[in-house]
């Protein structure tokens, strides 16, 4: 089955603004617009339920009841308890506390191993517990293409490794790595593994159970919603890892890993992404009841339009003298994030595609270390064209016809 495109663009009110309808965006991996459950959702709150949730008055009971249902039915996505999914103000924010757990309940000697195709979000907190007698362990790309080989983690885990962290998709390889085979790889060898989803959940969210890992975390902004970062911290791990909130709320799994006071209007809207699943799926065919499987049909929708649009994007620019696309050069096995090395300014190029009516970025994205493990310098950066399953036809027509003519 084909994604109803011109369905899923009326669900997001920034498309029916001119002045947003006169560009076509391609720096989606920076951030997706919010869809309109979500936007309707927050509005409500701020102008209804504004006030401490969970009290006896009908605005503060209610408050607290959709900030319960964001968090049940966003777990339900998912494919875990709702306990074990908490809200934080970022990925960065959430991977930064779950790492001074870690760095509490683990010793001197004892091992973590890193990647260096990870976005440093989920690559410093990390590195820095060096500091405190961790081993840091780097398990690198291949300088080419870019890859993580399961290969080369075999020689990296052995008895003192206790974390594997790695990305489901780099946000600037963006081939989507073998989670449910790199898992099984650490969980054999007694290590817990992290699985950075940010640059993956924008185009379909997973079933947790199905892939394995014991954290998985992503951002909601990515993923048409408010401003939070999502952290699923599976509930044997959750249990033996340390309180890193108030000593009062340790019992909780979903609250003991979140130490500054919750945005409860955010959190709330988070149930709007539910919203969107729930209207695709229904408006595309789907009648099931289970949450799981209702997810896994509209990712696969959305898969579905990103790589009938990505391949001609790829085809377009992996045979150009003057750029080298970092990651894969087929569309299925990678996500739409784009990233090209030119040998004119990446900045230069985003400006004229700007000009044209195109929005794209380039940066370093907060990824040096895959960029120099890949040759490329950081300060230079790369230009990156980045979308998602809103996307249209037209607006991919609009970008090769400029790129035609920059490149």
């Amino acid at each position: 089955m084909k994604l109803d495109s011109d369905y899923v663009r009326s669900l997001f009110p920034a498309f029916s603004k001119p002045e947003i309808a006169a560009f076509a965006h391609f720096e989606n991996a920076g951030g997706s617009y919010a869809c309109a459950p979500v936007i309707e959702r927050l509005t409500r709150f701020y102008t209804e339920r504004k006030m401490q949730p969970y009290g006896d008055a009908d605005p503060s009971r209610l408050g607290g009841e959709e900030m319960d249902e964001a968090r049940a039915r966003m777990a339900a996505l998912l494919g875990v308890e709702s306990d074990e999914l908490s809200f934080g103000p970022s990925t960065t924010q959430n991977t930064y506390v779950l790492a001074q757990a870690f760095r509490q309940w683990m010793s001197p000697g004892e091992a973590i191993v890193v990647t260096n195709q990870d976005h440093e979000a989920n690559s410093g907190p990390w590195r820095r517990l060096a500091e405190e007698g961790i081993e840091i362990r780097e398990w690198r790309v291949d300088p080419d293409s870019g890859l993580l080989n399961p290969e080369d983690l075999e020689g990296l885990l052995d008895e003192k490794v206790r974390l594997v962290c790695f990305p489901h998709c780099s946000n600037i390889v963006a081939h989507i790595n073998p989670v449910t085979e790199i898992t099984a790889m650490a969980h054999a060898a007694g290590a817990f593994v992290c699985v950075d989803g940010v640059s993956y959940a924008p185009h379909g969210f997973p079933d947790l159970n199905a892939l394995g890992p014991d954290i998985y975390l992503f951002s909601a902004y990515k993923t048409y919603g408010p401003h939070q970062g999502l952290m699923v911290v599976r509930r044997p791990l959750a249990e033996l890892l340390p309180n890193q909130a108030h000593y009062f709320n340790g019992d909780s799994i979903y609250k003991k890993f979140t130490p500054a006071g919750p945005d409860h209007a955010q959190i709330a809207a988070c149930a709007g992404m539910a919203d969107y699943i729930d209207l695709l799926g229904a408006h595309h065919g789907f009648t099931g009841s289970d949450a799981v499987e209702r997810g896994q049909f509209v990712h696969d929708l959305m898969r579905g339009q990103e790589t009938k649009l990505l391949q001609p994007l790829l085809d377009a620019v992996k045979s150009r003298n003057a750029v080298r696309l970092l990651g894969p050069d087929r569309a299925e096995g990678r996500a739409p994030t784009v990233a090209l090395a030119l040998t004119q300014d990446p900045a230069k190029v985003a400006k004229a595609l700007a000009e044209r009516g195109i929005i794209a970025g380039a940066s370093d994205f907060y990824a040096h270390r895959v960029l120099e493990g890949m040759g490329v310098s950081p300060e230079t950066g790369v230009l990156r064209l980045s979308f998602t399953h809103y996307t249209n036809q037209g607006e991919m027509d609009k970008l090769l016809n400029a790129l035609d003519d920059l490149l």
